[in-house]
C-alpha cells in the first residue's frame, strides 16, 4: 500500500531536520574544499523510504542557507544532493550500489560550485578528488553503517499508518 500523506510529510520533515542539525553541528568539516559532510550519510535513507528524497533536498537547502553559502552553492549543492537521493532511491534494490549516486553527483557538481561560486583557485580535478574522498567517507562508509543499523529496525522506523514500510 501507498504511504499516507501525513507519514510521507512527517518522514521528509524529520529527515530534513536531522540533515540540517548534523550539517551545522559538524560545520567545521561540512563546508569547504575538503569536506566530510556527516549529514550526507543520510543519503542512504531513500533505500528505505521515498520521503527521504524531498527531505534530503530540503535539508541540504536549509543547511546551505543557514551555513552562509553563496547562491550557487545553495542551488547547485542542493541539486547535487537531490540527484544523489533520487539515484539512491532508484538503486534501492542493491545496497552496495545505493551510496554511489550521491558520491558521483557531489563529486561532479560541488567542485564546480567551489571554483566558480567561491573562487577556489585549485584545479577542478584536485577539488573532485577532495570532494570524492569526503563523499566516500560520508556516503560510502558512514552511509553503509547507517544502512546496516537501520535495516534491522526497518519495519518499526519506516512503517506508515497502514502498517507498511514506506
Amino acid at each position: 500500500m501507498k504511504m499516507s500523506n501525513t507519514a510521507f510529510i512527517t518522514q521528509a520533515a524529520a529527515i530534513a531536520a536531522v540533515y540540517v542539525v548534523l550539517t551545522l553541528v559538524f560545520a567545521p568539516i561540512s563546508y569547504g574544499e575538503a569536506q566530510v559532510r556527516i549529514s550526507e550519510s543520510l543519503t542512504i535513507l531513500p533505500f528505505f523510504t521515498s520521503a527521504a528524497v524531498p527531505g534530503l533536498f530540503i535539508g541540504c537547502l536549509i543547511a546551505n542557507i543557514s551555513g552562509g553559502a553563496v547562491i550557487w552553492d545553495i542551488i547547485f549543492g542542493s541539486i547535487a544532493t537531490l540527484l544523489g537521493a533520487i539515484g539512491t532511491y532508484k538503486l534501492r534494490s542493491n545496497r552496495w550500489l545505493a551510496p554511489l549516486p550521491p558520491i558521483i553527483s557531489n563529486t561532479v557538481i560541488v567542485p564546480l560550485v567551489l571554483r566558480f561560486g567561491y573562487g577556489v583557485n585549485l584545479p577542478i580535478p584536485l577539488l573532485m578528488v577532495f570532494i570524492a574522498i569526503g563523499e566516500i567517507i560520508s556516503c560510502g562508509v558512514l552511509g553503509e553503517i547507517l544502512l546496516t543499523l537501520l535495516k534491522r529496525y526497518r519495519e518499526r522506523i519506516f512503517r506508515n499508518r497502514t502498517g507498511n514500510a514506506g
